[in-house]
């Protein structure tokens, strides 16, 4: 009899568990590249990237015809995407869809106009979601990011590595959400093993934000030398050309006491609104107008020391 009460007691609760997905790797610290991949610059430049412009939804399929590259762990077919960084804050979604217990693990190192590594996303960013209703079992994960002013594009180099390949994911049982759907008790089965291979179908979603993401992607101290990067089939197509002679350029006046409190002013309480994208507008606005401070006054505001 009591084994008859407690499986009764039992059921009720059994009925609405919820099958949990699985979360990103929490330990991830996107600006920290040191542990990102080195990919020779002139590869980079050679990529034919696929420019996308928000808001957009791009499905990427990934197999032997596809651009590859084959440097150090990474191998086989990869993506190389182009977003433009005059938009504001980018909010960019990537999925890898699971198809027949296979999977693309993917990694995306983000690099600025300059092609130099400046946010780096591992395998283990992207967690594992279960299917929808207009979404399929897949790795998921969505990266916020905000560029620096002055720049015109950010690229995105979407790859696998050999490591992931070694790996494998796990899908939940259709029959687990089958009665998950039905109200019904979750059967003790296990749950597919899903393997790591080097082709597969990403979709990517891109959208623009007022709201700043919290990785900076750019330098915010510009070099003044710094020179354009050319990337793709336009970079042997351009004719080299003599570089015209610098036109000179009439330095500003110093910025009056009062004008200067009032962009810093606004620049700081931009940054405490978490409003990165304002302050940097007014930061640049003040240096145009000849402020000494407005550059220092948005580095320690982002540091937390404004």
């Amino acid at each position: 009899m009591k084994k008859h009460l407690l499986a009764l007691c039992l059921f009720p609760a059994l009925s609405f568990t919820a099958l949990p997905g699985l979360a990103a790797d929490a330990g991830v610290n996107p600006q920290n590249v040191a542990t990102a991949p080195t990919v020779a610059p002139d590869k980079l430049q050679r990529f034919s990237w696929l420019p996308l412009s928000p808001p957009v939804k791009q499905d990427i399929v990934l197999d032997a015809a596809s651009l590859t590259l084959n440097e150090g762990d990474i191998s086989g077919p990869v993506a190389a995407i182009a977003l433009p960084a005059d938009r504001g804050s980018l909010e960019v979604t990537l999925a890898s869809i699971m198809k027949d217990q296979r999977v693309y693990a993917p990694n995306v190192l983000v690099l600025d106009s300059q092609l130099q590594p400046a946010a780096f996303f591992p395998s283990s960013y992207f967690a594992y979601q279960k299917p929808g209703v207009i979404a399929t079992n897949r790795l998921e994960g969505t990266m916020k990011l905000t560029p620096v002013l002055g720049q015109k594009q950010i690229y995105l180099l979407i790859y696998t590595t050999s490591r992931d390949l070694a790996q494998t994911s796990t899908m939940v049982n259709p029959a687990k959400l089958y009665a998950e759907g039905a109200s019904n008790a979750i059967p003790d089965v296990p749950d597919p093993v899903v393997r790591h291979v080097n082709s597969g179908t990403l979709s990517l979603k891109v959208k623009s934000e007022q709201n700043s993401g919290n990785i900076m992607i750019g330098k915010l101290f510009g070099s003044d030398n710094a020179k354009p990067v050319v990337v793709g089939s336009a970079a042997s197509a351009r004719p080299a050309v003599s570089a015209p002679a610098p036109t000179p350029t009439t330095k500003a006046e110093p910025m009056l006491n009062d004008t200067e409190k009032y962009f810093n002013d606004g620049i700081r309480k931009a940054v405490k609104a978490g409003d990165i994208d304002k302050a940097l507008k007014l930061m640049n606005e003040a240096e145009r107008l000849g402020s000494s401070s407005a550059r220092a006054t948005f580095i320690s505001s982002v540091k937390g020391k404004g």
